[in-house]
């Protein structure tokens, strides 16, 4: 189904005037509209629209050099300081494994691609923006001072959208997983296929077969495989990690790209609803009034098993997941292990 928007380019520059300290995500909602639509109001004054070839992007960015890049989902959004580097790019998937930038990237949700320039005082902040079909974001590259400014020219030049003022064609239900099994599979199938696994990778396989999301899977496996965690745990685990130094692994997902910090944490703070990290290179903003369910989830493998703390929305969406710092072919770090399975669990009169 396509959507249209009754709002005007001219009346949505206008409430971006009468707004001017609103986040752009922020006032689409408010206007009714999706990002994208916003930004497409302003094709011509300080934004051209690209071509989200994600082939030609991904190798071009690296000579652009240091950037941030940004990834978010309604309730979490990623920002890693670094350089696109390592990176594999195939039909269904494509993949950058920079020291830094750590993504997943799956190019046929990136739809609508734009290249925005804000005066900001003195000096101009440029960005690339990606869409999905519904004009929800997918992920954003935001240049810094060190960045080769010559070589964001030219990859805005090579991607430049034949015509500037195409129409967006938006679809609505564009979303972030599947919907799953209504009449829910016997546990036994799915835990004889769990405890099979070899590989964390495994995962998405066996729930495809068995059309169940990651959310119904960890609710039917059992609680030697899953268990429920109280919600404020998160925020426990992030100070944890920070006064014991240990490093781990933080996955946020929007349609399009998982985005991968990895290494140790230094700066956690609270700020109304959102838990903060605001490190050097990785800032993370996670709403922990959206977190309605948190999970402890072991996963086997040919190493021992694999344990991961899961975020979901109320509506079953991941959230973020967090993990360990592990290199593959080695065991899980034993204080990672031990700092989950010592967290605060919901006892099971409380799981409803």
């Amino acid at each position: 189904m396509n959507v249209q928007t009754r709002r005007t380019p001219e009346a949505i520059r206008r409430a971006r005037d009468e707004n001017p300290k609103m986040r752009e995500r922020d006032l689409a909602a408010m206007l009714g509209i999706s990002e994208a639509e916003l930004l497409a109001a302003y094709v011509g004054h300080g934004v051209t629209r690209i071509e989200p070839r994600v082939a030609d992007l991904l190798p071009a960015l690296e000579s652009v050099g240091e950037v941030m890049a940004l990834t978010r989902n309604e309730s979490a959004v990623h920002e890693k300081v670094g350089v696109y580097e390592k990176i594999t790019v195939g039909a269904q998937h494509a993949l950058v494994l920079g020291r830094d930038i750590d993504l997943r990237v799956f190019p046929s949700r990136w739809a609508i691609g734009f290249a925005l320039e804000k005066h900001d005082g003195d000096g101009v902040r440029r960005s690339l923006q990606f869409f999905d079909k519904s004009g929800d974001a997918v992920h954003k590259v935001h240049l810094r001072p060190s960045s080769n400014l010559y070589a964001y020219q030219k990859l805005v030049e090579d991607l430049l959208h034949p015509d500037q003022q195409a129409p967006l064609d938006l679809q609505a239900g564009e979303t972030d997983e599947e919907t799953g099994n209504e009449e829910l599979p016997a546990a036994d199938d799915l835990r004889e296929r769990w405890s099979a696994m070899t590989d964390v990778h495994q995962l998405f396989n066996i729930l495809r077969k068995l059309n169940l999301t990651r959310h119904q899977a960890v609710h039917l496996i059992g609680e030697d495989y899953a268990w429920r965690l109280q919600e404020d745990a998160l925020t426990q685990m992030l100070y944890q990690a920070v006064d014991e130094a240990v490093p781990i692994m933080c996955f946020v997902g929007s349609s399009g790209c998982i985005q991968i910090h990895t290494g140790t944490i230094e700066t956690v703070k609270p700020m109304g609803p959102w838990i903060n990290i605001l490190d050097p290179g990785f800032n993370l903003h996670l709403r922990t009034d959206h977190v309605k369910e948190l999970w402890a989830v072991r996963k086997p493998t040919k190493d021992g098993h694999v344990t991961s703390m899961e975020a979901y929305s109320a509506g079953g969406q991941l959230i973020a997941q967090f993990f360990g710092e592990r290199l593959e072919g080695h065991a899980e770090r034993t204080d990672w292990r031990s700092m989950v399975e010592g967290l605060p669990r919901l006892e099971s009169r409380q799981v409803a």
